[in-house]
């Protein structure tokens, strides 16, 4: 039987994960829980971390790579913090925050059809750290969408993805699979809290990052990050042929469900003002 894990913010601290039995007192207050329910093998793998950020690309490559590798739900993400709603895909009832695994591919993506709450990045990230240092994974790759200053004369509709890495393994790692590194700029979001954590704890987190445009069709960046993803596990066949015909529908379906569940979450949160 797989264990639940929590993740605890005890005293302005993150704590580490606990097991459900002997962890810490349940009075302390849950931020993010990851919750198991399939057992594999990703020693030496890969997590992709595909939660909206600015924009839906991101999440559209995630849900690519797991349609594409067929893998198979593993866990779901929880907090209370998180709407409640129940995602139905193919008949069958998901949460809103979930994560899908191979063990043949060693690959795991963490996927939401929802953007998290900002002051909940930080927790996010070091659940997701926690969670594959656990499960013993090589490193973690992050993608995020960075808006472009209105006076920037750049008119090429082609999408540049940029790396940064959390330290010299992984920008080496970038730099031999042939990505240019960004050199100075801001990472918001759980990519930026990933690559602060993987600073801190000397964690292998890649940052993907690629310009928001308004004539740069969201289609383009997510192509841009499915394409950057195989360059850095080459182990993988990820077959783009589909991705160019599906994009757009995937892009549709998602559009849909991250406004609805968006909105109910906004329903849901309490009042300011009591």
């Amino acid at each position: 039987m797989c264990s639940v894990y929590y993740f605890y913010h005890v005293g302005g601290e993150e704590a580490t994960l606990h097991p459900r039995n002997g962890g810490p007192s349940s009075a302390l207050h849950e931020s993010i829980e990851i919750r198991p329910y399939k057992r594999v093998d990703l020693s030496g793998g890969v997590v992709v971390e595909g939660f909206p950020s600015v924009g839906l690309a991101s999440a559209i490559a995630g849900t690519y790579i797991v349609g594409s590798l067929k893998l198979t739900q593993i866990a779901a993400i929880d907090s209370k913090r998180f709407p409640s709603v129940s995602i139905i895909s193919a008949e069958k009832p998901e949460f809103p925050a979930r994560i899908y695994a191979s063990e043949e591919h060693k690959i795991a993506v963490c996927l939401s059809e929802f953007t998290m709450p900002a002051d909940l990045d930080a927790s996010v990230a070091k659940a997701i750290l926690s969670w594959s240092r656990n499960e013993e994974c090589s490193f973690v790759i992050s993608s995020c969408g960075l808006r472009m200053a209105k006076n920037d004369d750049h008119k090429s509709e082609d999408p540049v993805i940029r790396g940064v890495g959390s330290n010299e393994v992984m920008r080496r790692k970038l730099k031999s699979s042939g990505i240019s590194l960004m050199n100075s700029g801001l990472v918001p979001g759980i990519t930026g809290a990933l690559l602060n954590e993987g600073k801190l704890s000397n964690s292998n987190v890649l940052a993907l990052l690629f310009e928001l445009r308004p004539e740069i069709p969201d289609a383009k960046a997510v192509v841009a990050i499915v394409e950057t993803v195989a360059k850095l596990i080459p182990r993988i066949h990820l077959n783009l042929t589909p991705l160019y015909q599906d994009v757009e529908k995937i892009e549709n379906r998602l559009k849909i469900m991250t406004q609805q569940t968006n909105e109910l979450n906004t329903s849901l949160r309490p009042s300011p003002y009591g």
